[in-house]
C-alpha cells in the first residue's frame, strides 16, 4: 500500500512578514510606552530656597509625576521635557545657590534646546539681570531680560492713608496687555492670584512696551500706583511672580496649561472683571484666613481646639480639652469653602520626640496635598534641643516645616525675648534671633510674628513708658487711656514691653507680617479690637492680620472698613459650624467688597 508523503504546510506570506517584523513592532511598542511615561514626568530644580512640596503636590494632583533635581550633573536634565525653576525668599541667596550648584550652564542649554521652562516667584526674578535686594558681584541673574528689580515703595499717595504694606502679600489681579482677547497659559484677568514679595520688576507703560517689542508677552500686576511684571513668556520660557501652586484652582489651571503646553486660549465674555465690586486702592482683595489651634487632648489625639481668653478646656466637670475636629480634615474643608490662607498654631509642646518627628510636620505634609493656598505654622519655631542633646537651630526647624509644605512660620515667645534683647542692645539685632536667621535665606515674607497683647488702663499717659491711646471704652475706674502689654506662654506671662514697641522691634529684626491677637477679645465673638489694630498698623510698614473676636460676618466688614488691616482671621465661628468661610465672603460681596471667589473646578 502506497502512502503519499505528508504535504509540507506552507505559511501564508502575511504570517512570515509578521514574524519578521515582530521584534521591531515590540521594540516600537516599548519605545512608545517609554516616551509616554517620560512625557508624564516633570522635573523641579531644588536649590533649597523654601517650600517646594506644594508645587510637587500640585503637579501630582494634576496627574503628572514630579521629580526633584538637586544636582546640576543629574542626567535627568538632558532628557527632561518640562522643568520648573521655583524660588522663594531672598533674591541673592537664590541666584547664588543656582550658581554655586552649577545650574547656570545646564539651564542655559535646556532653554536653548527649546524645551519648556517655568519659573516661579524668585525663579521669574532670576531671569532678569539683577535686583537692588542683592547688588554686587555673585548676585547677577541669568540675564534673559535686561532689567533690574526694585523694592515696592511704602509711601504711595494713591493708597488709602498714603502708605502700603511691604511685602506685597495677598491675592491680586493681572492684566494681559500683549495678548488681548486670549489667555496666556490660562492666566485670567477675572481670577485672583497669590503674591508674596517685596521686590519686583516695577515698570512704566513705556518700559512694558519695550519688553513687548523684544518679543516678551506680559501679564502686569498693580500694587498701589506701581505696575510690575506679574508673568512673562517668550518662546519656550514662561514665568510667574505669583505662586500658582498657592493660588487655588485658578493657579492649578495655570500649571496645567503649562504642563499641557496650551499657551493661548480664547478669552470668553465670562472671564472679565465685574464692575460693581470695589477695586481696592492697593489692588488686593480682602484676605480671609482660617486659623486652627492644634494640640493634644487628654487621650493623646491631635485635635483642633479653641480657647476662651486662651483657656482651651471645657467649663464642665472634668475640664477636657475642647475637641473641634481633626486638623487636616478641617484645613481641606476651609480651603474648599474659600479660605485665602490656613494657619496652624501648635499650642502643644512635644519635648519627648525629635523635632523632625513633630506631629505638626506630618499634619503639614498631608494638608499640603489637597490645600492649594498658603499654609502658616506656629509653635516651637526656635532653637530646639532634641532628647539626644542635639541642638536644632530655629532656621533648620523652619526649614523642616517649609519642606513639609509650610509657606510661612509664626514665631511667638522667642520673638518677645529677642525684642527685649533688641532694646537692651540699643535697638540693634545681634544676628541670632529666629527672625534674622530665618529671613536671611527664606525672605522676610516667610516670617510671621504672633503677638498676644493684653489691655491695661491708665489715667495719665505719663504714668507709663508705653505708647498709649485714648480709648472709646473707659476702664473700670473711668480711665480714659489704655495701653497694651505683650504676653507669652499662652498669655500666662506678662512682659514689660508694649505691643507697639514689640512690633517695631520685630520688623527691624526681619519679620514680614504681624498676626495680631488680643487676649481680651479671644473667644468673645464680640468683634476685633479696632483700637489695638489701628495702633499696631500705624507703627509698622509690614502687613498686619487682625485676629481674636470674630463671631459673625459683620465683624469682618467692620474691621476692613474701620481699620487698614491687611487681613482678618477667624477660628471658633468656623470650627463650631456657625458660619462657613464662604458665608463671610458672600456677605462681603453683598457689601460690594472685593474678595477672592475661586469657582474653577478640577
Amino acid at each position: 500500500m502506497h502512502i503519499p508523503p505528508h504535504p509540507v504546510t506552507q505559511r501564508p506570506v502575511y504570517q512570515n512578514l509578521f514574524l519578521a517584523l515582530f521584534p521591531t513592532l515590540l521594540l516600537t511598542l516599548f519605545l512608545h510606552i517609554f516616551i509616554l511615561s517620560m512625557s508624564n514626568i516633570v522635573h523641579i530644580i531644588d536649590v533649597e530656597s523654601g517650600n517646594l512640596r506644594s508645587l510637587q503636590n500640585a503637579i501630582e494632583f494634576l496627574g503628572y509625576e514630579a521629580r526633584i533635581v538637586k544636582r546640576a550633573d543629574d542626567p535627568a536634565l538632558a532628557t527632561a521635557t518640562r522643568v520648573f525653576l521655583p524660588g522663594v525668599g531672598n533674591y541673592g541667596h537664590f541666584v547664588q545657590q543656582v550658581r554655586a550648584r552649577g545650574f547656570v550652564a545646564p539651564l542655559e542649554a535646556y532653554i536653548a534646546s527649546g524645551r519648556p521652562l517655568m519659573g516661579i516667584c524668585v525663579g521669574l526674578q532670576s531671569l532678569f539681570t539683577g535686583s537692588e535686594e542683592s547688588p554686587g558681584a555673585g548676585s547677577e541673574g541669568l540675564g534673559y531680560i535686561s532689567y533690574e528689580l526694585s523694592k515696592f515703595q511704602t509711601l504711595d499717595s494713591s493708597v488709602d492713608g498714603g502708605r502700603k504694606s511691604v511685602p506685597h502679600i495677598g491675592w491680586n489681579s493681572i492684566v494681559l496687555p500683549a495678548v488681548s482677547g486670549s489667555l496666556l497659559y490660562g492666566l485670567n484677568p477675572s481670577s485672583k492670584y497669590y503674591f508674596v514679595h517685596s521686590y519686583a520688576a516695577v515698570c512704566s507703560a513705556e518700559q512694558q512696551n519695550e519688553l513687548i517689542a523684544q518679543g516678551w508677552e506680559l501679564a502686569v500686576g498693580r500694587y498701589g500706583s506701581e505696575e510690575f511684571v506679574a508673568a512673562v513668556s517668550r518662546a519656550n520660557v514662561f514665568a510667574t511672580q505669583f505662586h500658582p501652586e498657592k493660588s487655588g484652582h485658578a493657579g492649578l489651571k495655570v500649571i496645567k496649561a503649562f504642563l499641557d503646553q496650551t499657551k493661548h486660549t480664547p478669552l470668553s465674555a465670562q472671564e472679565t472683571v465685574s464692575s460693581d465690586i470695589e477695586v481696592t486702592s492697593t489692588g488686593l482683595t480682602r484676605r480671609i484666613i482660617a486659623c486652627l489651634d492644634v494640640r493634644t487632648n487628654d487621650n493623646g489625639d491631635l485635635v483642633v481646639t479653641k480657647g476662651d481668653q486662651y483657656d482651651v478646656r471645657e467649663k464642665s466637670e472634668g475640664g477636657d480639652v475642647r475637641n473641634l475636629g481633626k486638623p487636616v480634615e478641617l484645613a481641606e474643608k476651609y480651603f474648599k469653602q474659600g479660605a485665602d490662607e490656613v494657619t496652624f498654631l501648635n499650642i502643644t509642646s512635644f519635648r519627648n520626640s525629635p523635632v523632625r518627628d513633630a506631629p505638626m510636620i506630618e499634619v503639614l505634609r498631608l494638608a499640603a496635598k489637597t490645600v492649594f493656598v498658603p499654609l502658616t505654622v506656629g509653635g516651637g519655631i526656635k532653637d530646639v534641643t532634641d532628647p539626644d542633646g542635639t541642638v536644632v537651630p530655629a532656621r533648620d526647624v523652619a526649614g523642616m516645616y517649609f519642606a513639609a509644605g509650610a509657606d510661612k512660620v509664626s514665631i511667638g515667645t522667642d520673638a518677645v525675648l529677642f525684642a527685649e534683647k533688641y532694646y537692651a542692645n540699643g535697638e540693634k539685632g545681634d544676628g541670632t534671633s529666629p527672625m534674622e536667621t530665618i529671613s536671611k535665606p527664606y525672605g522676610v515674607q516667610a516670617v510671621v510674628i504672633s503677638v498676644d497683647p493684653k489691655r491695661f488702663y491708665v489715667s495719665d499717659p505719663k504714668d507709663v513708658p508705653y505708647a498709649t491711646i485714648k480709648t472709646q471704652f473707659p476702664g473700670p475706674s473711668g480711665e480714659q487711656y489704655c495701653y497694651y502689654k505683650v504676653t507669652s506662654q499662652g498669655g500666662r506671662k506678662v512682659h514689660d514691653l508694649g505691643a507697639r514697641e514689640f512690633v517695631v522691634a520685630c520688623e527691624a529684626l526681619g519679620a514680614g507680617e504681624i498676626l495680631l491677637n488680643c487676649i481680651d477679645k479671644d473667644g468673645s465673638n464680640s468683634g476685633y479690637d479696632l483700637e489695638l489694630i489701628d495702633q499696631v498698623k500705624g507703627a509698622v510698614s509690614i502687613p498686619v492680620i487682625a485676629s481674636s473676636g470674630a463671631g459673625r460676618p459683620e465683624h469682618f466688614e467692620e474691621v476692613f472698613r474701620k481699620t487698614k488691616t491687611d487681613a482678618a482671621l477667624g477660628a471658633g465661628m468656623f470650627h463650631r459650624g456657625e458660619y462657613e468661610v464662604s458665608d463671610v465672603k458672600k456677605y462681603l460681596t453683598e457689601k460690594k467688597m472685593c474678595v477672592r471667589l475661586d469657582k474653577i473646578e478640577f
